[in-house]
């Protein structure tokens, strides 16, 4: 155990242990409340030159080759400052005999092969990530719609509405604001969707 302490903190691996240990930092930041899983999240953004070609379309195919941007960016890194941590670890230790160019060196092979274990590692949460935003679209959709109340709900209980679709009208599990409730048969108007507890806050609506 100390060997490998001594080895992760030498100055050839510094920079993995660096990277893996603000990995660690942030999701216990993120398990005590003190960070959003998206605090670190970021976007490329596409400069379109005069012809309205973009001048990032490759950086961007780079990125989606990897899952960057399919995965939120500290589920990517986390993924990545592993492997990347235990491959610097090894390459030095069998192959590096405390030459701080030659682990320098190392590190660019071990960052290269930690990108794709990182990649084939996030795969099954790209599946993941792409249902939720699935949903969160479709919740986004509902928004400012009118439903028909089909279990009476106030502040407290939950109840039931349904919302009118091209087919099969879509139920939702619905509360109101403090203070006002809806009946059955009632129409109300859905103000927003709350991630957390999976339901939808609604106000009563008259329709003419």
């Amino acid at each position: 155990m100390n060997e490998l302490l001594q080895a992760a903190f030498s100055g050839v691996n510094i920079l993995p242990t660096a990277l893996l240990a603000f990995v660690m930092l942030y999701w216990l930041a993120v398990i005590f409340g003190f960070l959003d899983l998206d605090f670190f999240d970021v976007e490329v953004e596409p400069e379109v030159d005069a012809h309205g070609v973009s001048a990032v379309t490759w950086l961007n195919s780079v990125l989606a080759f990897f899952n960057l941007g399919k995965v939120p960016f500290m589920v990517f890194l986390s993924f990545l400052a592993l492997p990347f941590w235990a491959i610097s670890i090894l390459l030095n230790y069998y192959l590096n005999h405390d030459y701080a160019l030659l682990g320098l060196l190392y590190l660019v092979p071990s960052f290269i092969a930690a990108l794709f274990v990182s990649k084939f590692l996030t795969m099954p949460f790209v599946r993941i990530f792409a249902a939720m935003e699935k949903e969160h679209e479709s919740a986004a959709n509902i928004i400012g719609q009118v439903c028909t109340v089909v279990l009476p709900a106030n502040g407290t209980d939950m109840g039931q509405a349904a919302v009118k679709t091209t087919g099969a009208p879509l139920l939702l599990n619905v509360r109101t604001a403090q203070g006002s409730a809806v009946q059955k048969g009632e129409t109300a108007l859905v103000l927003e969707y709350n991630a957390e507890n999976k339901f939808y806050l609604i106000e009563p609506y008259q329709t003419i």
